[in-house]
């Protein structure tokens, strides 16, 4: 049975905003033959009413794509010492290098702001279509971006991405190989230290820590929900190693504040496998130039990159597109882990 939603169209929102269907289309089509007042109260009319085009007719109708656009919600400063970005998006650029094709990317500082932004994109035709990153749990861009049929595809598990196809690596399984690889080697008190609970990602994470904590018989563990950034990791790690009974293994969501907690650990007097094992995600040339070289969860980012833009292309050229794990995330084990007490 069809939803209101569905069952409305192109006329229904002709007669909201009071214009013709070709208006409509005009609009939608970022041609000329409507002014930015009437263009702006179509949008309006389809926001309320809930329509938008279909997306793939609408980049099939385009005359080539020359851009595609990639908004982060991350500190300048932060994005430029994060391996994993930096990696991510030269994979995007191997791409398209190939297709003469050019990357549009911003740095915003809040959903909202995104949101804005890519509507604004869309709209001013500066880009064919974007790649959506860090969703977050019931997240606010879905609507918007659906509404205005902006061609995407969304880095991210389905359950987060409302829709937008989807592609995104096997947290979970990777979490639980995290865990039981600790455990294996004798350790009881594991700890984690992650991203915001907000993303999405994050609370995939803690969920399989979790879990696969309480499938050991071990306890339910210790969390420090952080940023991203060497202080933060810093600080998350120094208050775990003040606790009474501080962790002998910790697990970090990101190499920097992997780095930044060896640091702390040294600063501490606590060595580094004998005393304290450490595990970062997202193993990087950072992990392999430590002293001791860093445990790792490993997956080929740029390649990552690389397939996601290729899928946007093929959304681009209205191809059907099934959402899927790319990869799950493998272990490298390195010189910072080791049994509990050397």
């Amino acid at each position: 049975m069809s939803t209101p939603a569905e069952r409305v169209t192109i006329k229904d929102v002709a007669a909201a905003a009071g214009v013709s269907k070709g208006a409509v289309s005009l609009a939608f089509n970022h041609k000329p033959g409507v002014s930015e007042a009437t263009r702006e109260r179509i949008f309006a009319a389809a926001r309320r009413l809930g329509w938008a085009p279909n997306s793939s007719a609408r980049s099939l109708s385009r005359q080539s794509v020359d851009t595609i656009g990639l908004a982060i919600c991350r500190p300048a400063r932060l994005l430029g010492l994060e391996p994993f970005y930096m990696e991510f998006i030269s994979g995007i650029e191997s791409v398209l290098a190939e297709r003469n094709c050019s990357l549009l990317l911003r740095l915003v500082g809040s959903l909202e702001e995104e949101i804005s932004l890519q509507e604004r994109w869309w709209r001013e035709r500066q880009v064919g279509g974007s790649i959506l990153v860090d969703f977050h749990q019931e997240d606010p861009r879905i609507g918007p971006l659906r509404r205005i049929g902006l061609p995407a595809v969304a880095v991210g598990h389905p359950d987060l991405t409302g829709g937008f196809p989807s592609i995104w690596t096997d947290d979970a399984k990777a979490v639980a190989e995290a865990v039981r690889y600790l455990a294996a080697l004798g350790h009881r008190r594991i700890a984690r230290v992650g991203g915001p609970t907000g993303l999405g990602h994050s609370a995939i994470r803690v969920n399989a820590f979790e879990r696969t904590m309480e499938e050991l018989g071990l306890d339910g563990g210790l969390h420090v929900e952080t940023g991203f950034s060497g202080e933060e990791g810093a600080r998350a790690t120094r208050s775990l190693l003040l606790a009474a009974d501080r962790p002998t293994a910790i697990i970090y969501d990101n190499d920097i504040t992997a780095v930044a907690g060896l640091g702390v650990a040294a600063e501490m007097g606590v060595s580094v496998p004998d005393d304290l094992s450490l595990l970062a995600w997202d193993d990087s040339q950072l992990c392999r130039l430590t002293h001791p070289t860093l445990s790792a969860m490993s997956h080929d980012v740029h390649g990552f990159g690389a397939q996601v833009t290729r899928v946007l292309f093929d959304v681009l050229a209205g191809q059907e597109v099934q959402s899927r794990p790319v990869a799950t995330p493998s272990l490298m084990p390195r010189a910072s882990t080791a049994p509990p007490g050397g």
